[in-house]
């Protein structure tokens, strides 16, 4: 997965200024990260954080925030996202001690602890005193994306999760309203609350208004489609393996239906749809020429304008909707937790210590509380303070209803798949997903994505595999709610 492929490189950014934000009460964990780590002052640690916006955080604001504080200074090592997994394992088995502290996607984490490349964590939290603080990250991100096997390897550090946005005016319209209920006899939803009210919604508008605006559009670009997919076909009911035989299921039912339907959908989208990836969509919906769409949060707050005066956000359409835009969860209610970052300290590492210190300072509500304020950093709210911040809510008119929107996700949103070499298995996905858009036949693909993974499985080993999925599936947010 790479969801900011699109980015610029955060070096051409390098004199975006510091958005200034002011100091907490709550300042525990923080105040205690940075006196201890003043015994290392004059010491440099680096950290490996994904390139683009997002490294704009540790180079422009708490990096330089942390070296005023302590006298350490922070090195940022700017890695594409797909590589990121593969440099931390190689820099891991050489032994370089090249890095110190590491962002990890969460579904990364088992592997890299099976690999011995993560350092557990406990210790050093209750050394310095952080368990407490940690209970107040949101649960679906506390409990799921922080242990492996009991032990702490890192700290959940970004909301990441799919929010619906759609347009209030346009749904709102007492004459689309009207016409809507006259053709399909029942009132519009605002939002839609399943797939069958979105197709009839999306599709209704278009007729309506002729394309002036489309009913809809998504990122339909594989890396991006994959993680769409995990959530829809979980939402139709279905599973990606069977639990006893481990055999993949996603060329079931459910499977062929999610694809069935994304070709329907795109007959009724903006020509070309099927090419778009996170850019793309995002201009079509901030220009108003898409009434729905679904993405992560970044969307939300760059829709109503919040920060894109900013340098380093000049890439970003000038929004034509700002006020005019709902949030909400997708159809189904149980989103996907789609990628996020976890805050970890490399085994390898020769400066363990002092790069736990500077994690737990990020990470900490003090300075959390700043970090997801930052326009052009992507890091999204995942601590219940964040949702409940008077301050955040009052940065847009609509900002309470947005962190609102992220708070729900952040209780039923649905877990990346996380079992052994998942991105073996996500990439089989990908390339059907390519092969949709070609036009090859849905069951046809599914088959073969599903003998692909099978194959996976018997190099892995069937029982390694099973232990890792009955693991994985066990946690209240594998599947929704009931499932």
């Amino acid at each position: 997965m790479d969801r900011r492929r699109f980015m610029i490189s955060a070096s051409a950014l390098a004199g975006a200024a510091a958005f200034g934000l002011p100091r907490r009460a709550n300042a525990a964990a923080a105040a205690a990260a940075v006196e201890a780590a003043k015994q290392y002052a004059g010491s440099e640690i680096t950290i490996v954080w994904e390139a683009g916006l997002q490294s704009l955080d540790p180079l422009n604001f708490s990096g330089p925030k942390w070296e005023a504080a302590t006298g350490v200074k922070v090195k940022v090592i700017e890695v594409p996202t797909a590589e990121m997994f593969t440099k931390i394992l190689q820099e891991h088995r050489a032994g370089t001690g090249a890095y110190d502290a590491l962002n990890v996607i969460p579904a990364w984490m088992p592997d890299l602890v099976r690999a011995g490349a993560l350092e557990p964590l406990d210790a050093m939290v209750d050394k310095y005193g952080y368990r407490d603080e940690l209970q107040n990250i949101a649960p679906v991100y506390r409990d799921n994306q922080m242990t492996v096997d009991g032990t702490i390897y890192g700290f959940p550090d970004d909301g990441d999760v799919f929010v619906m946005y759609y347009r209030t005016d346009i749904l709102g319209d007492p004459a689309i309203q009207s016409a809507f209920k006259a053709k399909h006899g029942y009132d519009l939803p605002m939002p839609p609350k399943t797939w069958k009210e979105f197709d009839d919604v999306g599709s209704f508008i278009t007729e309506h208004t002729g394309g002036k605006p489309y009913g809809a559009a998504f990122f339909r670009d594989a890396p991006y489609a994959q993680f769409m997919f995990q959530e829809r076909f979980r939402v139709e009911g279905g599973k990606f393996f069977d639990a006893d035989t481990m055999k993949a299921t996603v060329n079931s039912a459910a499977g062929v239906k999610v694809f069935s339907d994304w070709v329907e959908e795109n007959k009724w989208m903006p020509a070309g749809v099927q090419t778009w990836g996170f850019v793309e969509n995002l201009a079509a919906f901030l220009q108003g020429d898409t009434a729905m769409t679904i993405s992560w949060p970044p969307y939300g707050r760059w829709a109503a304008g919040y920060g894109t005066d900013q340098d380093a956000l000049s890439w970003v359409p000038k929004s034509t909707i700002a006020g005019k835009v709902g949030y909400a969860t997708p159809p189904g209610g149980a989103p996907q937790l789609a990628a996020g970052f976890a805050l970890s300290v490399s085994a390898s590492s020769k400066q363990k210590e002092a790069a736990y210190l500077f994690i737990q300072w990020l990470n900490s509500e003090e300075i959390s509380m700043e970090r997801v304020q930052l326009p052009y950093a992507l890091r999204d709210p995942f601590r219940a303070s964040h949702f409940a911040s008077a301050e955040y809510k009052s940065r847009w008119p609509q900002a309470p209803e947005y962190l609102a929107a992220l708070e729900a996700g952040a209780v039923s949103g649905l877990l990346d798949l996380s079992i052994i070499q998942t991105d073996r298995y996500e990439e089989a996905l990908r390339q059907g997903v390519s092969r949709l858009w070609a036009g090859e036949d849905p069951q046809a693909i599914l088959n073969d994505v599903a003998g692909q993974w099978d194959a996976l499985t018997d190099r892995i080993g069937m029982d390694k595999q099973k232990a890792a999925y009955a693991a994985w599936a066990a946690k209240p947010n594998a599947y929704p709610a009931g499932a």
